[in-house]
């Protein structure tokens, strides 16, 4: 078996397809998920805010949990985290199905993003342990076509899964189709996988983790309960110990580090202003896309009356801008003109969210899939232009021995920058919306309103990223030796 890795012959691509199963099977319960949430909500009753939570527990689990799990894979091992991570994930999607109630479905989903924690850092250095040097770029280079396709794919499968409703499963099959995906990925990571783990890597930091933990969920529950609860005192309080707490993860972070040991994340990453650039960048583009995709759901859906299957349909031209802009921006203009293509790419994106809002302004309540197209495939072409080079450029000045740490710190503010938005930008698209029985009318208004707010925080973030290094980071130097490195790279080569 060694001969056959170290040649990079079947047992190396059979590996590489595993880890590939594994990400997919990830990246489709993400997208899928916020097609599927209307169909939830009738089914199981809740409110607005259950569908916040739906997709919102998944992303703050998956947040804090990322930057531990990819140093519990540095320690014990990558391929027994990532069997742990498929176990799991597969469980807690079939337990998804099986829920009764909105609190069961959320404390299942919280469990799914716990273990895509734990296997999603993994498999980048399962891939480098299965492939010598010289095939590495070739595996890597699937990454980015396959989470593309599964990008595209998601809503639409989603979609279809839910008209379908196969076996009168309805909106639970999109959880259910984990589980023969799952026990591929187990079977094939236990039998095909080489344990691989990182020579030198610090120890845990679980007060880190805590105050960590702690401080997002005393953030993200308020911003998502305040409407529901007609915003009461101890909301503002919730968020002002949310605050206090990362400020103690700084002091404890600070301290840590200067007694020798390893804190959660390097705190001299704070000291440079184009990371800390970059992190406030990312928070906000991250937060505007996944809040206003979920509302524009809400929209097309209970607001319209499209079915699970048309609005995935729907919004089939914005992932394919996405591909577009993605390699626009990395074959051509990155290179060239670094951090200034993230720049024209948000406004391109504001551009074409600003024309969606004037499709509703011209058509009305009367729209058609068909007259979205144009302006979604032009935020696309925009997202992907800021989407591909961002975590590179943010990791232009960030020094070697900190590219770990500063990595699975970008991977973390991506996820809860997702959560946050589903919080805010969703809470505010339903406060529009006011009391009573909305009619189409009254949601088309809603719409317009939170496509301007996500213009205005795209003009922003353009503002924001004159900030960031000026150029990318060269990519001989991301990868290094622990699990956060690898998801670095990993996750460059998907957004790519």
């Amino acid at each position: 078996m060694d001969t056959d890795y170290r040649a990079g012959g079947r047992l190396a691509w059979l590996a590489l397809a595993i880890v590939l199963v594994a990400e997919v099977m990830d990246l489709l319960d993400t997208t899928i998920v916020g097609v599927a949430s209307p169909a939830i909500r009738d089914d199981l009753g809740g409110t607005y805010s259950t569908i916040q939570w739906i997709a919102a527990g998944y992303t703050l689990a998956f947040a804090v949990g990322l930057i531990t799990a990819a140093r519990l894979g540095d320690l014990y091992g990558r391929k027994r985290l990532f069997v742990i991570g498929v176990a799991g994930f597969t469980l807690a999607s079939a337990a998804c199905a099986l829920a009764t109630t909105p609190g069961m479905l959320i404390g299942f989903r919280i469990v799914q993003g716990v273990f895509a924690a734990l296997l999603i850092p993994q498999g980048f250095g399962l891939i480098r342990a299965a492939f010598p040097p010289e095939q590495l770029g070739k595996a890597f280079a699937l990454f980015g076509p396959v989470m593309g396709l599964s990008a595209v794919a998601g809503p639409v499968l989603g979609g279809a899964l839910v008209d379908a409703d196969l076996f009168g499963t309805g909106w639970r099959m999109i959880f259910l189709i984990n589980v023969p995906l799952g026990v591929i990925a187990l079977i094939g990571a236990v039998k095909l996988l080489r344990e691989d783990r990182s020579r030198d890597v610090g120890g845990l930091d679980p007060i880190g983790a805590g105050l960590a933990t702690a401080g997002a969920f005393l953030l993200v529950y308020p911003l998502v309960q305040g409407n529901e609860l007609d915003w009461p005192a101890w909301i503002f309080g919730c968020l002002a110990l949310g605050v206090l707490l990362f400020v103690a993860l700084g002091w404890h972070l600070v301290r840590r580090s200067r007694s020798g040991r390893t804190p959660l994340v390097m705190p001299s990453l704070f000291r440079k202003r184009s990371f800390s650039s970059a992190l406030v960048v990312g928070v906000l583009f991250f937060a505007g896309m996944s809040g206003l995709m979920l509302a524009l759901t809400l929209y097309l859906q209970i607001g319209l009356g499209y079915s699970a299957l048309r609005a995935g349909l729907t919004f089939g031209p914005w992932p394919l801008g996405i591909a577009v802009g993605a390699g626009i921006a990395m074959g051509v203009l990155v290179p060239k003109f670094g951090r200034y293509v993230i720049i024209g790419s948000a406004l391109v994106m504001a551009a074409g969210i600003a024309g969606v809002w004037l499709t509703l302004e011209l058509v009305g309540s009367s729209v058609s899939s068909l007259d979205f197209a144009p302006a979604l495939f032009v935020s696309g072409i925009g997202m992907g232009g800021v989407i591909a080079p961002f975590f590179d450029i943010a990791l232009g000045d960030v020094d070697d021995d900190e590219v770990g740490s500063a990595s699975g710190l970008l991977n973390a503010i991506q996820q809860l920058g997702g959560a946050l938005g589903v919080a805010v930008l969703t809470t505010v698209f339903v406060s529009l919306l006011g009391d009573g029985r909305p009619t189409p009318g009254i949601y088309t208004g809603a719409a317009q309103k939170l496509l301007l707010i996500d213009v205005g925080l795209l003009i922003v973030l353009a503002g924001l990223s004159f900030l960031l290094p000026p150029k990318a980071r060269p990519e001989s130097a991301v990868p290094g030796d622990s699990a956060a490195d690898d998801n670095a790279a990993a996750r460059a080569s998907t957004n790519a």
